[in-house]
Parts: structure tokens; C-alpha cells; sequence
């Protein structure tokens, strides 16, 4: 059986390899640039799949407009793009690439992390505009006195974990959805929410954005960590109230914040965090590299054809543990 699938998908780096893989399970491919709801209703009509990125609104109209469509495929990690449970009801299965660029990640929040522990922009800035004194990044404080919390435990969480505790890191985390045991596995100490809020100097958020999330960081969690307390944010930009994060950093509430993610993006011009000593801000850029990419055009693309094989348990999205 033949099937048609629609391709709006931006980051997709090798898009032969990605129509080869899909063509070679039975598929002809169609490509759209439009990303607006109306638009991708049209295109799915008569389509049975389509390969989306965080861009692409694959909502309920969108789902029940199609009475051919079987499978979204979501080019990355992400699904709060995808009304996963229209997609339920409608017997439409959502895959997505849950091991691509889970060490790029990692990294970058690494990276932000040393950076703003380091305060390296502030550095920067100041020995560029005339500046040579080491005073000007203070205060300071030893890496390896802090404890980190983790807030989500999937794949980029642990490995992050991992390359802290090399640095002589005490790590914590809390996921409703990761045992105990599972996080002893790599020397964490699974806690409460409110636990991990009241004892960390390092926080990383690394949950997806769902109604349960959407401002899970606002005025009272920031109330309650300490003033030393650096903040990085890899996962999405709505998980923080970022009203109530200007609000801290102009209270002294936290100390410094490293964001690759904006709850606007690309953020509008007079963002008063783009302006801030004490934030550093990346373009969404956590998951990229050359590598990455490739994996990414592909994984998704061999997802897609396993469902319209027959396969209904390769990469699917599991709505019942979101976070993991």
C-alpha cells in the first residue's frame, strides 16, 4: 500500500536521506513551508502522516479534519505542539526522536551552567569595554559546594547528572514519573518538589511543557530558593513565568539564569532578560549539532515508517509519563 506524507519539518538537514527512508517504506512525499493550523489542516486531508517540528500546530481541528491520518511524527523530543490526546481518540499514533541529541543537551546546560557559576560574560563584557580586574565578576563561589536539582529525570537530566558529579557535584532530583531505585542508579537522591526548591544552589529544569508545567517557576517558587540559587532552563520557555523571573533578578531573589529557551521565540526586542548582566540567553540551540541533525532527519523518518508497517510501539509517545 502506497502512503502520503507531508514533510514541514525546518530542521531537517538531510532531506534526501529523510524521503529516501519514508520512500522506501511505501511513501510519497509532499513538503510544506506554511505552518499555520489552517494550512496544515489542508495538507493532511488526504495525507496519513506528516513529520512536524515545534513550529508546526498539529491540533485537534487539524486531527480530526483528516480521515486518513495515522501517524505525527515530531522531528524532536518535545510534543506540546501535538493535541497528543486528539491524536488518541482519533487512532492516530505520535512518535517522536527521544535519543537524539541528549548529550548535546546535556552540554549546553553544562555549558550555561559553568558559565554563569564562573560568571564568564560578565568577564567577557568588561575586559572587552576596557576593564582588567577580577573583581568585577563577584561573588564567586566554589562549584563543587553547591548541590544540583534537577527537576525532571529522562535522558538529559541523567547524563547531565553524570558529568556534574565529576566535578564533586551533590545531585538531587524529582520526577513523579522516575523511581527511587532508578535515580540511586546514578548516585541521586530522589526528593520532593518542595524539597529540591529549599536545598539547591544549581536548579536545571529538564521537563516537557504540558498544562502541569506550563509555570511550574513563578514568584513563590522563586521566593523560596536561595539568593545564591542559578537557574538553566533547556526544555521549554513556558515551564518559567518569566515576569516573575525579572521580577527575582531584580529583587536579588536569584543570583543568575541561563535560558536557551523564551516562552516568545524568537524573544521581541525590548525582553528586559536580553539586557541583563546577570542572564545569559541562547537561540534555542541545545539540541544542535552536525551530528544531531542527522540523527534527527532520520530517527524521525524511520518512526514514521515503522507505524505505517504495522509497528505500533517504536518511538511512540506515552501520554501516561510525560516527563521521562
Amino acid at each position: 500500500m502506497e502512503y502520503t506524507i507531508v514533510l514541514c519539518d525546518n530542521k531537517t538537514v538531510n532531506r534526501t536521506d529523510q524521503v529516501d527512508i519514508l520512500e522506501a517504506g511505501g511513501a510519497t512525499v509532499e513538503t510544506l513551508d506554511e505552518k499555520t493550523e489552517e494550512a496544515v489542516a489542508q495538507a493532511v486531508r488526504g495525507a496519513h502522516g506528516i513529520v512536524v517540528d515545534a513550529a508546526t500546530p498539529v491540533t485537534k481541528r487539524v486531527i480530526e479534519g483528516s480521515k486518513t491520518l495515522r501517524v505525527v511524527g515530531r522531528a524532536g523530543i518535545g510534543v506540546d505542539n501535538i493535541d497528543v490526546e486528539a491524536a488518541i481518540d482519533h487512532d492516530v499514533t505520535v512518535v517522536n526522536v527521544p535519543d537524539y541529541s541528549l548529550d548535546e543537551v546535556s552540554n549546553h546546560a553544562l555549558a550555561l551552567l559553568l558559565a554563569c557559576v564562573r560568571n564568564v560574560p560578565q568577564y567577557d563584557r568588561a575586559v572587552k569595554t576596557g576593564t582588567w580586574d577580577w573583581r568585577t565578576g563577584q561573588p564567586l563561589n566554589r562549584l563543587s559546594d553547591g548541590t544540583l536539582g534537577l527537576a525532571g529525570f529522562g535522558g538529559i537530566a541523567r547524563r547531565l547528572a553524570t558529568k556534574l558529579q565529576s566535578f564533586g557535584v551533590d545531585v538531587i532530583a524529582t520526577d513523579p514519573y522516575v523511581d527511587a531505585a532508578t535515580m540511586r542508579d546514578y548516585d541521586v537522591k530522589k526528593v520532593s518538589f518542595d524539597e529540591l526548591i529549599e536545598r539547591v544552589e544549581y536548579l536545571s529544569i529538564h521537563v516537557p511543557l504540558y498544562e502541569k508545567t506550563r509555570h511550574m517557576f513563578s514568584t513563590a517558587e522563586f521566593k523560596r530558593l536561595s539568593e545564591e540559587c542559578i537557574l538553566i532552563n533547556t526544555s521549554r520557555g513556558s515551564v518559567i513565568d518569566e515576569a516573575a523571573l525579572r521580577e527575582a533578578l531584580e529583587t536579588g531573589q536569584i543570583a543568575r539564569v541561563g535560558l536557551d529557551v523564551l516562552e516568545l521565540e524568537p524573544p521581541a526586542v525590548d525582553n528586559p532578560l536580553l539586557y541583563r548582566d546577570d542572564v545569559i540567553v541562547t537561540p534555542h540551540a541545545a539540541w544542535y549539532s552536525e551530528e544531531s541533525q542527522e540523527d534527527l532527519s532520520k530517527g524521525v523518518a524511520e518512526a514514521v515508517t515503522a507505524v505505517l508497517r504495522g509497528n505500533s510501539s517504536y518511538r511512540v509517545v506515552n501520554p501516561e509519563t510525560p516527563w521521562v
